[in-house]
């Protein structure tokens, strides 16, 4: 089954026009391309354009992707196996191997990133708006007497083996997914700390 086949109509049409902002902004930079060249690009209308994002920088952006509902359930109470840093981790996987993002995609996000302020200011603000939101979740399992610092740190290690393996998938692409390569940086991460 390709990645389409799995997509619902609507996730199908962002993820056309994420890619379609990704290729353009890449190609000719975040200011060389209008709203209607990415609609045309995208083969949607201006108007539906405009229903799923709100600008350029969103559309590079993309959506996030959707966390299992039942997995942040389980998380919340304890679960799956009772080790916050594993249970981290199985989060993150489940996130990974629904995202399917391939290489291209990423090595063109990173691209622009590194050329372009703006699309760099308004990822960062989205990583701290979803760091926050794993922080509480960790606080809301760990319970109030919990030094908070704990939470933090635990995300901060997932969003390194996340930065590393993402390293690894970019420079070497097929010989594992990002979830694989995400799996065994953190495996190293725990080895290392024992």
């Amino acid at each position: 089954m390709t990645k389409s086949a799995k997509l619902s109509k609507r996730e199908a049409t962002a993820l056309a026009i994420n890619t379609a902002a990704l290729a353009l902004a890449d190609e000719r930079g975040l200011d060389g391309f209008t709203m209607d060249t990415l609609a045309e690009a995208a083969g949607v209308s201006r108007r539906t354009l405009f229903n799923y994002f709100p600008g350029k920088i969103d559309a590079i952006l993309g959506n996030p992707p959707e966390q299992n509902t039942e997995a942040l359930e389980t998380f919340r109470a304890g679960g799956p196996t009772g080790n916050l840093m594993a249970d981290i981790k199985e989060l993150t996987l489940d996130v990974l191997a629904s995202a399917e993002v391939g290489v291209q995609e990423f090595a063109r996000f990173r691209r622009l990133l590194k050329s372009e302020p703006r699309i760099l200011h308004a990822a960062h603000a989205r990583f701290e708006e979803k760091s926050e939101l794993m922080v509480s979740l960790i606080g809301e399992r760990e319970g109030a007497d919990k030094d908070p610092r704990r939470a933090r740190i635990a995300v901060r290690l997932i969003l390194t083996a996340f930065d590393l393996a993402l390293d690894d998938f970019l420079e070497q692409p097929g010989e594992a997914t990002l979830a694989e390569q995400f799996s065994r940086t953190f495996s190293t991460i725990q080895e290392l700390l024992g």
